[in-house]
């Protein structure tokens, strides 16, 4: 079942107060596969590797970060490029939609392993920092949801395919990486 914004709107999901701020974007493409989102993401990544170029790190008019966990079962590190939204105190959020997927993205069950993951690494387009990151539960979570699908509005559409709640990450600066 999929639910648009007026849907949710007279559901009581959405206020009519929340408007579209400059992160806006229109969706103009078919969503991908999961296994094509797989692909894509792995040549993403090894582009974010080899430029700072924004034809790489601003993709469909979304800003991304090069997010890289250690795998809670390998050891071994993992790299995903992920979209991002900024919350209104500035911090980056990202959402383990895997487009409406049944389960989370291998990368939020790594991230929410905090022996694996004390904090993460996130590069951005002109630099890396160490994140704590913090997954946002109740009011702060439905808060953030508002907001964040008055600009990106297929979130909605993600949640509809799926009975989960889609997990928002904030990634707060915590330690800047130097190099």
């Amino acid at each position: 079942m999929q639910l648009n914004s007026s849907d949710l709107l007279s559901k009581g999901k959405m206020e009519p107060d929340v408007n579209p701020t400059d992160q806006h974007v229109d969706q103009v493409w078919d969503t991908p596969s999961h296994s094509e989102i797989v692909e894509l993401t792995k040549a993403h990544v090894e582009a974010m590797e080899m430029t700072n170029d924004d034809l790489v790190w601003v993709q469909a008019g979304m800003h991304h970060v090069l997010l890289t966990t250690i795998g809670r079962k390998t050891g071994k590190e993992h790299k995903v490029a992920l979209p991002t939204w900024r919350n209104k105190d500035g911090d980056r959020i990202v959402v383990a939609s895997f487009a409406g997927a049944t389960v989370n993205p291998s990368w939020f069950i790594n991230l929410k392993d905090k022996q694996a993951n004390p904090k993460v690494k996130v590069q951005v387009q002109n630099g890396k920092y160490w994140s704590n990151p913090q997954i946002l539960d109740s009011v702060e979570r439905n808060e953030t949801w508002r907001r964040l699908c008055a600009d990106r509005a297929w979130y909605e559409t993600y949640q509809g395919k799926t009975d989960r709640e889609i997990p928002l990450v904030k990634l707060p600066e915590t330690e800047q990486i130097e190099g």
